[in-house]
């Protein structure tokens, strides 16, 4: 396998459109204060901003993510298809509490998303993006991997510092 660095997102952004879109369960892993993984099974939606990938995850505010983001904000995640092709993402989650951030996501999500990928939320919270157990994570991106099924090409974008 060939990995290259890329010096703009935008390099990568088309196949990394297209494989979450064909792909679009991602396995996000949380580490405990122990050091233990733990991972999951879930959609997030992606957008960029300023040249680089944001992304949003509605999910629950359960106990667990809730303490292993506490000890270590520090999250990857990992789509895979059969074909090969995959995407690994590195980021930092903070939870968003902002009204305009929760209303975003949510549209996001209801709208498939910039990438073609979501769900009605709704369908979870039917109170809206004011439902109380309505939470989001704010995804701060530090590092993207594409690799492509074919000849296993891969290349890597790293958020500048």
């Amino acid at each position: 396998m060939s990995t290259a660095t890329v010096a703009s997102f935008g390099d990568i952004e088309d196949e990394f459109t297209a494989y979450l879109r064909d792909i679009r369960y991602a396995t996000m892993v949380t580490v405990d204060a122990g050091g233990r993984p733990r991972a999951r099974v879930l959609i997030a939606v992606w957008e960029v901003a300023d040249g680089r990938p944001v992304g949003w995850l509605a999910t629950y505010r359960t106990p667990v993510k809730t303490a292993h983001l506490a000890a270590n904000p520090h999250t990857t995640f990992s789509y895979w298809s059969p074909r090969q092709n995959a995407v690994f993402i590195d980021a930092d989650a903070t939870w968003a509490e902002d009204e305009a951030d929760r209303r975003r996501a949510w549209d996001l999500y209801r709208a498939g998303s910039p990438r073609g990928v979501g769900y009605d939320p709704a369908a979870y919270w039917r109170g809206g993006p004011a439902d109380p157990q309505y939470h989001l994570l704010r995804l701060a991106v530090r590092r993207v991997q594409v690799v492509r099924g074919t000849d296993l090409r891969g290349r890597i974008w790293r958020a500048p510092r």
